[in-house]
């Protein structure tokens, strides 16, 4: 989930974390690990991280993993119910471990879909509005190729192909756990944490940690209903409009927005990410649009609008998809040359050395539980059948159903797309087992430019991104899949369970995901450039989908060598930080990380360098205390931040207003 796509932290260091010795202890059946208040948990953790993640998909595009709020809340919910109803004297079910790992499927596989669903990318690029920003003149952008948001549809759509992708693999499940022995870097650190909660220090540390959270959910709650009676009417009043470094940078979009998400999001993500976004606004806005700019009247036309594309914003939009195409096709080319080079190696070793095994002799405490976890995973099978009818039940119905939704997206394209999916599926989870790096958006765009050139001008655009929407819904719920059955596996949880709670998860998000972005669409302004919402991705995707039909035709003077040269530096960054030596590469920016504020703006790259500023000050005054509690206070500012989304959006719904506009500008002269 991942800019546009997911950004992963590890959350404890695999040299330090242990698992205690469960081998002894009783396991429950797959069943009693699903239990009616887990899902009731579930559904309102998925609620509220949908809310966030549309937030941040629809302001910057960046979403840092969850994963650690989803594990500690769902343990914090479910303790607290636990411990309530013995006080008053009711008999519970023991809270374990395995429970708490399928709410923290369910939450992630619910809020995974607000992210994969396309919505602030590829389904929202349909929508009128980006259609106007673009320009009704603008070549290949046509009226017919418009399909605005509805709530039904959405669902509907989401239902047909969100469950395709757990079917893909399921068969592949042992291979990728118990043969290859895939780290799955994110997933095995959402075990531990679990793991840790449900030992005797580990439940107190949770317990400060909640505290942690709560007490910065309650700051930020506040601070954002305190921000609200400032901002006024329009999109220049309030903190978010903020001078901080003076009215010459305030133009070039570099201030201090006051967002508690966005410093959240610093403190949650790694130092090089912040730094990149920060190092990314600098060269654009700091140098790059100041000096365009200068050639206005020679390069383009001075009197164009600000959203004009054959002005200004052209060279934004279009350097923009520059680097992350570039990015992207380095890193999709690296993981499918690391899969190839270790599957070669695994039929020759017979296993591959992703993760170490253990030493020592069959006695050993680490070889008892690694036994037991092996009889645990493999106890409750999904029979191949099973899977492969559900994949082929799913696919037959959407290829009839789709077309019918999306009328450009002929049947025959549908089923292409099903029959090539599984092994884009297993390219992509393979690689996040090996690097934590999902490529879900990569592969989308892949099928958006294929099928936009394939169907053309009558309807490409429409095509190529509702085939963009079905390619990144399948290969990242399949990667999500795989991540929780090495979470369930450390967990001591059934591949069933995990399975069984993944989809349920799955149909809670097809609900949650689009009604919670039916409150933004209802509520906000979204897609307005100038507005908080500007859905960055929705105008790059719609983009891509007329370059894959038209070509480059029409860009602005020196565009095309401009956004080519920024490719080629994307590629060559990258190779650079795999050739040079640890030390040095830690230093180099990412490109993809680079290219959100290019679009944007700068002022959320100073919020996020805030947040890493504070995290490494931090780190050097009490690196374990940092270690212990940076996450939950991130997590605390992001989910106050959120949850005030909601009541803003029913005020906003209702047309009440804030009482006062602050608003800045400069002193009058001879004053």
């Amino acid at each position: 989930m991942g800019t546009e796509k997911e950004i992963h932290e590890p959350l404890i260091a695999e040299s330090t974390a242990k698992i205690s010795p469960l081998y002894h202890e009783n396991i429950p059946e797959w069943k009693e690990q699903i239990t009616i208040r887990g899902l009731a948990v579930s559904a309102i953790l998925g609620f509220l991280f949908c809310i966030i993640t549309h937030k941040l998909n629809l302001t910057v595009g960046i979403i840092p993993s969850l994963n650690v709020a989803a594990g500690l809340l769902g343990f914090f919910f479910l303790k607290s119910w636990t411990s309530l109803l013995s006080k008053l004297g009711f008999s519970t079910k023991p809270f374990t471990r395995q429970e708490n790992t399928v709410i923290q499927t369910c939450v992630v596989a619910c809020y995974g879909l607000a992210f994969s669903g396309g919505f602030g990318s590829s389904l929202l690029a349909m929508d009128s509005r980006t259609y106007n920003l673009i320009g009704t003149d603008y070549p290949g952008n046509r009226a017919e190729d418009v399909k605005n948001p509805g709530l039904w549809w959405m669902m509907g759509f989401l239902f047909l192909v969100s469950f395709l992708g757990l079917f893909s693999l399921v068969p592949l499940r042992k291979v990728m756990v118990l043969e290859y022995k895939l780290t799955f870097p994110s997933g095995t650190a959402t075990a531990m944490l679990i793991n840790s909660f449900h030992t005797t220090t580990g439940a107190e540390l949770a317990e400060k940690q909640v505290n942690c959270l709560g007490k910065y959910l309650s700051l930020s709650l506040f601070w954002s209903f305190f921000k609200w009676f400032f901002s006024g009417i329009g999109d220049s009043c309030g903190f978010d409009n903020f001078p901080t470094l003076g009215l010459t940078l305030f133009k070039n979009t570099f201030y201090f927005d006051f967002s508690p998400t966005y410093v959240g999001c610093g403190l949650i993500c790694p130092h090089i990410v912040n730094c990149s976004v920060l190092f990314g606004a600098i060269i654009s806005w700091g140098f790059l649009w100041p000096y365009i700019s200068t050639y206005a009247g020679d390069w383009y036309p001075a009197d164009l609008g600000n959203n004009d594309f054959k002005g200004l914003y052209g060279y934004k939009v279009f350097i923009a998809i520059a680097l992350i195409l570039g990015d992207g096709l380095y890193n999709l080319i690296k993981i499918i040359s690391v899969t190839v080079k270790e599957i070669c190696k695994s039929r020759t070793a017979q296993k591959l050395p992703i993760m170490q095994e253990f030493p020592g002799s069959e006695d050993s405490t680490l070889l008892l539980e690694q036994k037991k976890r092996d009889e645990v995973f493999l106890k409750d099978q999904i029979p191949t059948w099973f899977a492969g009818a559900g994949y082929a039940a799913f696919a037959a119905v959407s290829i009839a159903v789709i077309p019918m939704i999306f009328p450009p997206l002929k049947w025959y394209l549908v089923l292409c797309s099903y029959i090539i999916a599984p092994a884009l599926a297993f390219c992509n989870s393979y690689g996040t087992g090996l690097t934590d790096w999902s490529l879900a958006s990569t592969y989308g765009k892949i099928g958006l430019f294929m099928i936009a050139s394939i169907v053309g001008t009558d309807g490409g655009v429409i095509a190529g991104l509702a085939a963009c929407g079905v390619m990144m819904s399948i290969v990242s719920t399949a990667g999500d899949l795989m991540q929780d059955f090495k979470t369930g596996y450390l967990t001591y949880s059934s591949a069933k369970s995990m399975f069984v709670s993944q989809i349920i998860g799955t149909a809670m998000g097809c609900i949650i995901a689009p009604l919670t972005f039916w409150l933004y669409w209802t509520a906000f302004d979204i897609g307005s450039p100038d507005g908080p919402y500007k859905a960055p991705y929705a105008v790059i995707f719609r983009e891509m989908a007329i370059l894959g039909v038209e070509g480059f035709s029409e860009l602005p003077k020196h565009c095309l060598a401009l956004s080519c040269g920024f490719f080629v530096a994307a590629f060559l960054i990258n190779l650079l930080r795999d050739v040079t030596p640890k030390n040095v590469s830690q230093f180099i920016p990412l490109p993809m990380a680079m290219a959100v504020p290019f679009y944007i703006g700068a002022y959320f790259a100073i919020d996020m360098f805030v947040g890493t500023v504070i995290l490494f000050v931090w780190e050097k005054i009490n690196r374990q205390d940092s270690e212990d509690y940076a996450g939950a206070v991130a997590s605390g500012l992001i989910c106050g931040d959120g949850i005030w989304t909601i009541p803003s959006a029913i005020l906003s719904i209702l047309r009440v207003n804030p009482p006062i506009c602050m608003y800045f500008g400069p002193a009058a002269v001879g004053h």
